[in-house]
């Protein structure tokens, strides 16, 4: 799924979430707009007996957020779409969360595909008849008609959060869900919209004492009192809401002790972990910093079990990614159905996958071409010294402003879904 004159217009902001039952692809942008895609039956069908995906077509379009004014604090609320998650598959229809900085709403995703006709009160036009006009009672019935695609808000969740919301999760309990800003992460009943149950708060009492913020939330996958939450230290708190209702103490903490002979004026910026994913097995944790990609076992506290180079060759070049704000840069992080392979994102519009048995990682490319069908994907290689091989890219010619961000793995396929700087590819 590559772009083209028909696509819509879609920018490096993209988030992605995958639901499993009918293959579709959820996407929002800058401008507050969500766009589905949907895997074409026939082409899914067809492409088991080769081995290939198939594609993923526009299903559907809509607004999710506009523009809106904090009038109390005098601030613009861009429309942005941060985060979208969807919710357990439990009937015909599908539904997911979207939220901007400020408020989060509950979309209902349907088909329809007959329509009613016949009524007693209303003539074919829809317009109310006079009662004295009905002579007869008709039984209204359901006639075949296009295919359309509705979706429509079902809750609006607001005024839950003073910070920029940067993580929503749904529990395991199909009833719940979290959404976390910089201080405070919050507990959502799916149908109570008037308020919310604060779980975590880390503002204290001087705004002077503030040392870290909150990243990233995510629930665990199975068991529904478990969630983690990362911190701009570099930190993983486990929490347990069977211990206490406000977690601000953690039952477990993750962090890794710093070398005091690596420590740099960068050192809290690029140890600032931008995301974290528990594993389909609920047995580890996967967390991303700017610099490197690492899994830690929830029974090993006192450092990874496993840490990957995404892109080494730029710790050199780390003065001048502070210049231009590249080092503040949030890389997302995914596993595979199986969690065996993790995959993140670079610069120059590469991406990194790092197979866990071996350990090897390899370094591709997302470029148009490899949006066509049977189009292998480009493995490259960053020449940091030695022997300059043909079609290796300089550390100096890596274009900082094609970054790869957001992506997602079908969970439960070897397909992929990289957000670039035009277009979503697959």
């Amino acid at each position: 799924m590559g772009e083209d004159s028909e696509s819509p217009k879609i920018n490096h902001s993209f988030l992605r979430d995958y639901v499993t039952e009918e293959d579709l692809l959820a996407t929002g942008d800058k401008g507050g707009r969500v766009v589905i895609f949907q895997r074409e039956t026939e082409s899914k069908g067809e492409s088991e007996e080769l081995g290939e995906s198939g594609e993923y077509n526009v299903y559907s379009t809509f607004q999710s957020h506009e523009p809106d004014f904090d009038y109390l604090k005098s601030l613009e609320i861009e429309e942005k779409i941060n985060k979208i998650r969807w919710l357990p598959h439990q009937n015909a229809a599908h539904f997911l969360l979207s939220t901007n900085d400020k408020t989060i709403k509950l979309w209902k995703v349907s088909e329809r595909d007959k329509r009613p006709e016949g009524y007693n009160l209303k003539d074919e036009e829809g317009r109310i008849k006079d009662i004295s006009t009905v002579t007869s009672l008709r039984v209204p019935v359901l006639k075949p008609t296009d295919l359309m695609v509705e979706v429509r808000p079902r809750r609006i969740f607001a005024n839950g959060h003073t910070y920029h919301v940067n993580s929503i999760s749904v529990n395991s309990d199909d009833e719940t869900y979290l959404s976390a800003d910089d201080l405070r992460i919050n507990m959502w009943h799916l149908d109570i919209t008037d308020r919310s149950f604060n779980i975590v708060d880390i503002k204290p009492a001087n705004m002077e004492d503030l040392t870290e913020v909150i990243t990233a939330a995510e629930f665990h996958p199975q068991h529904c009192h478990l969630f983690v939450y990362s911190s701009s230290k570099g930190t993983l708190r486990l929490c347990d809401m069977r211990e206490s209702a406000l977690c601000d103490k953690h039952s477990k903490i993750f962090e890794e002790p710093e070398d005091p002979g690596n420590r740099s004026f960068f050192s809290e910026i690029v140890s600032s972990v931008s995301d974290v994913k528990f594993s389909h097995s609920g047995r580890y944790l996967l967390t991303r910093d700017y610099l490197t990609v690492k899994v830690w076992d929830l029974n090993m506290e006192k450092g990874p079990v496993e840490t990957y180079q995404v892109h080494e060759y730029l710790r050199s070049k780390l003065c001048s990614l502070y210049e231009n704000d590249c080092i503040f840069d949030k890389f997302e992080c995914v596993w595979n159905s199986t969690d065996s392979v993790i995959m993140t994102g670079a610069y120059n519009s590469f991406f990194r996958m790092f197979d866990r048995e071996t350990g090897r990682g390899v370094t591709l490319e997302a470029w148009r071409e490899n949006s066509k069908p049977r189009a292998v994907l480009r493995t490259r290689h960053v020449y940091t010294g030695g022997r300059r091989r043909r079609g290796d890219v300089g550390v100096d010619s890596l274009d900082f402003t094609k970054k790869i961000l957001h992506m997602a793995w079908h969970p439960a396929e070897n397909i992929i879904a990289i957000a670039t700087c035009n277009g979503v590819m697959q």
